[in-house]
C-alpha cells in the first residue's frame, strides 16, 4: 500500500514540473491578417579609437641600452658609436680628383652642397683654387694656419673679377681642411701635402646654374609667337644668353634678341625695376637706355655683357652674357 502511495506522489510531482508548449499562433477564423514590416538596418556607431600616447625620442633620451654582445665589426654607420657615423659620412662625401675632370693642369670639380673636395699639395708649390667669376669671397678659414700658408687674390677686373685662394704647405705629410664662404655658396676642401706631387689648379662647375640656363633657353623657344606679334621674325631670334649672379625675386627668367634689340623678361608680378648697366671689354660700366614693355626690358641695341644692379650695401647684381 505504501509503495502505491509513494508512486502516486512521484507521478503528481513530476506532472507539476512539466510545461505545455505554447500553441502555434496563426490566423484563425475571425483574426486580422498579418502585415509584413520591412526590416530596418541599425548601424552601430563606430567605436572611437584613442591612440595611446607614445614618448617622442629626443636627443639624449630613450637611447637603446648597449648589448653585451655588440659586434664592433658592424657595417659602417650601423653602430651606435657616433665617431663611426661621422667617419662613414665623411668617407661618402669625399670627392677625389678624376682623370676625366682635368682641363690641362686644372682639376674641375662639380660643385655639390656638402661635398669634401680632396686637394693634394706639395712643399714649395702653390695650388690655386679658382672660384666663379663674379663671386665675392666672404670668409676664409683654415684648420692649421701655422704649417699652411693661405692667401687670397683675384684675376680680371670689374664684373669679370674672379677670386682665387692660394694654398701652400710648409712640409709634406700634413693634413688640414679649408672652408671658403662666398656670397653664393660654401666650399669644403680637405688639403693633403705630398712629397712632390701637387695639383696646380682647381676650379668648379655649377650644374644647377647650367641647368637653369638650359631650361631658360628651352622655354625661350616659346617666345616666337609673342615676338611675331611685335613685328619680329621668329627665325631671327637668338636665345643664347646666360643669366648669372645673385638670385633676387626679380631675377630675369630669360633674355633674347632679334638681331637689333635685346629683350629681357622678368618674372610675373615683379615690382622692383633694377637699372641696367652695360659692361665694356675693359670692365668699364655705362648706363644704357631701355624701355619697359609689360614684363620686359627692351634694349634698342645688342650687347655682350650687361648687369642689373640694385642696392648698395650689399648690392644685388645679376649678370647677363650673350653667347656666340
Amino acid at each position: 500500500m505504501k509503495n502505491r502511495v509513494a508512486a502516486l506522489f512521484v507521478a503528481v510531482v513530476a506532472s507539476g514540473c512539466m510545461t505545455e508548449p505554447p500553441a502555434e499562433s496563426g490566423p484563425g477564423p475571425g483574426s486580422a491578417p498579418a502585415i509584413a514590416v520591412p526590416a530596418t538596418r541599425i548601424i552601430e556607431p563606430e567605436a572611437e579609437v584613442v591612440a595611446v600616447p607614445t614618448p617622442l625620442p629626443l636627443p639624449g633620451q630613450l637611447k637603446p641600452v648597449a648589448s653585451e654582445h655588440a659586434d664592433d665589426t658592424a657595417p659602417e654607420g650601423a653602430g651606435v658609436d657616433p665617431v663611426q657615423r661621422v667617419q662613414a659620412a665623411n668617407a661618402v662625401a669625399r670627392l677625389e680628383p678624376a682623370a676625366d675632370g682635368y682641363v690641362n693642369a686644372i682639376q674641375v670639380f662639380p660643385w655639390t652642397e656638402g661635398a669634401l673636395y680632396q686637394v693634394y699639395t706639395a712643399p714649395g708649390q702653390v695650388t690655386d683654387l679658382a672660384l666663379a667669376p663674379g663671386e665675392q669671397l666672404v670668409s676664409l678659414s683654415a684648420g692649421d694656419t701655422v704649417r699652411w700658408k693661405v692667401a687670397e687674390t683675384a684675376s680680371g677686373s670689374g664684373a669679370s673679377l674672379r677670386p682665387h685662394v692660394l694654398v701652400k704647405p710648409t712640409a709634406s705629410k700634413l693634413v688640414t681642411n679649408l672652408v671658403i664662404a662666398t656670397d653664393r655658396r660654401v666650399y669644403h676642401v680637405e688639403l693633403q701635402s705630398l712629397d712632390a706631387t701637387y695639383m696646380a689648379s682647381v676650379s668648379w662647375t655649377y650644374p644647377e646654374e647650367e641647368l637653369a640656363f638650359r631650361t631658360a633657353a628651352a622655354r625661350s623657344q616659346h617666345q616666337g609667337r609673342a615676338a611675331a606679334a611685335d613685328g619680329i621674325r621668329p627665325e631671327a631670334l637668338h636665345f643664347g644668353y646666360r643669366i648669372l649672379g645673385d638670385l633676387p625675386p626679380w631675377r630675369p627668367v630669360r633674355a633674347f634678341d632679334d638681331g637689333r634689340r635685346v629683350f629681357i623678361q622678368f618674372p610675373p608680378g615683379t615690382a622692383e625695376a633694377p637699372p641696367l648697366f652695360l659692361i665694356g671689354p675693359e670692365g668699364d660700366v655705362a648706363l644704357v637706355n631701355y624701355r619697359v614693355r609689360g614684363s620686359y626690358y627692351v634694349v634698342d641695341r645688342l650687347f655682350d655683357v650687361a648687369e642689373l644692379r640694385l642696392g648698395t650695401d650689399p648690392q644685388t647684381v645679376v649678370r647677363i652674357e650673350r653667347q656666340s
